[in-house]
């Protein structure tokens, strides 16, 4: 693990990753106590104020300190895509993972299945579920994880595919052990590399789609100091109060560049040989 580190430090886009998602994780812990307002606090009086020395980042239309609910937000936001993409990087491992181990007819009847949901864009889809479900911030969480499973059960199988052949599994098979104890325990683990990988660069997408959703009105509800809802909020005065827009647009860039700088640097980490 310390030489994991070690090599994911040294690339440069590992280390300012790490740098990023370490700031980003300390608004997340902290944010609330950090926070000089309370993020639900309305002041009248104090509609559409400037970014000074009252409040740093501005205020909203509602007088809320924008500084506030930005820290208080990140809860909210980063918290709810990493969940989403976790939910759905297991379910597709799982799948892609027994899809490999079955293979013959089960494998193509399952692949052709996430064949034809991938049919369908990640956003439509996610769009799809959220509908479904109703607003809110578990429905967009559930949508998000939705949209990222089939892409990470294909991953997974195009890996597990090449663990199946390996002699530890033969043995398992050979010693009667359970399908899903093969799966679970000889398999599963020995894919976890690249779906590590996989996963963090996902996060990124994770956060602008959560975001997304809830600009359209499908994830977290006013006046939840959401990054997205922060965004949908403030465009309609954008041309007034355009740090409405800019700070919670910025603070996503920053969390969705982060993770896609640490997948990078993990991807070398982890594949010290490869030249690039």
């Amino acid at each position: 693990m310390n030489d994991l580190l070690r090599r994911l430090l040294a690339t440069r886009q590992g280390a300012l990753g790490v740098v990023l998602l370490v700031l980003v994780a300390f608004c997340c812990i902290a944010g609330p106590w950090l926070a000089p307002y309370d993020a639900e606090q309305i002041d009248f009086l104090g509609r559409f104020a400037a970014p000074g020395t009252r409040h740093l980042l501005g205020a909203d239309q509602l007088g809320r300190d924008v500084l506030s609910r930005l820290l208080t937000g990140a809860r909210t936001t980063v918290p709810a895509a990493l969940g989403a993409t976790l939910l759905g990087t297991l379910a597709g491992a799982v799948a892609g993972t027994l899809s490999a181990y079955l293979g013959g007819h089960w494998d193509e009847a399952i692949m052709r299945t996430i064949d034809a949901v991938m049919a369908l864009p990640g956003l439509l889809l996610a769009l799809l579920v959220a509908n479904t479900l109703g607003a809110g911030g578990l429905g967009a969480v559930l949508a998000v994880a939705v949209a990222f499973a089939p892409g990470m059960a294909r991953i997974t199988r195009s890996v597990a595919l090449a663990v199946r052949r390996q002699e530890y599994v033969s043995a398992a098979i050979a010693r009667g052990e359970s399908g899903t104890y093969i799966v679970l325990r000889e398999m599963l683990p020995n894919v976890v590399a690249p779906v590590i990988v996989e996963t963090t660069i996902r996060v990124a997408f994770a956060v602008m789609l959560f975001a997304t959703l809830s600009f359209l009105g499908l994830g977290a509800q006013p006046p939840a100091p959401e990054w997205g809802l922060m965004v949908s909020e403030g465009r309609r005065y954008l041309h007034q109060a355009p740090w409405l827009v800019v700070v919670p647009g910025v603070a996503i860039a920053i969390t969705a560049i982060g993770f896609n700088l640490l997948g990078d640097g993990l991807r070398d980490a982890l594949n010290p040989r490869d030249e690039r």
